[in-house]
């Protein structure tokens, strides 16, 4: 079975959903396959202003999640009229250069949301992915890469994909398994409904393949 995550790097329910995303791939590393897609905001999404943006982060940081820290909204610049799409270029041009795990992304987002760094700036995310790669990745390769058609192609398709499973809200989780079930959780961070679907996907799953084992597979007439 499978779980896809969407998620766009400069959401702040994205950032406190990480936890979750990496226990999970932990308990069911060999037995559920995982993977992230980038579901970019409209420009329109995006906080207009500094103060704006330290509003959502009361409400989400403060009052929902409880965290003892507020993330920082320094990585606003107003000028940018909500185009912050050089960060999730960068991301995903550095898994088509095989770094197809969360580190990349993960730094990008920490530079952002934590450090305040304008990441929405190409030369500045470009920096920070090459950082986080210890050097392993090419700057120069990774900024051209980050600039080309196909990446954009590969945001934009993912993107609509999102938006296909009608839902806005990230995180988003799509659970799927062999025999045909779909599960689709938008805006949810709690790890427990997602382990319960998990669970019974599973259990379904193993059900099936037992009763496939000792009865065969279905008659055609």
């Amino acid at each position: 079975m499978k779980v896809t995550y969407y998620l766009e790097i400069f959401s702040s329910w994205c950032t406190y959903v990480e936890p979750v995303w990496a226990a999970l791939k932990q308990a069911y590393a060999g037995r559920v396959e995982f993977e992230w897609k980038l579901a970019r905001m409209n420009p329109e999404d995006f906080p207009a202003s500094r103060s704006q943006c330290d509003w959502f982060y009361r409400r989400s940081g403060g009052t929902v999640m409880h965290c003892p820290e507020m993330l920082n909204s320094a990585w606003v610049e107003p000028s940018r009229n909500g185009h912050y799409e050089a960060a999730g270029r960068v991301a995903e041009a550095a898994r088509g250069l095989g770094f197809e795990g969360d580190k990349i992304r993960l730094a990008l987002a920490h530079a952002a949301l934590r450090e305040g760094r304008k990441v929405g700036d190409l030369r500045t995310a470009v920096a920070v992915a090459v950082k986080a790669a210890g050097r392993k990745l090419d700057a120069r390769r990774l900024r051209t890469a980050a600039e080309s058609p196909a990446v954009e192609a590969r945001i934009v398709a993912s993107t609509r994909e999102f938006f296909a499973h009608q839902i806005n809200q990230r995180p988003a989780f799509v659970v799927s398994d062999p025999i045909g079930d779909k599960a689709v959780f938008s805006g949810l961070v709690r790890r427990e409904p997602l382990v319960a679907t998990i669970e019974a996907m599973l259990a379904d799953t193993a059900a099936y393949a037992a009763h496939a084992a000792h009865h065969g597979p279905s008659p055609q007439h």
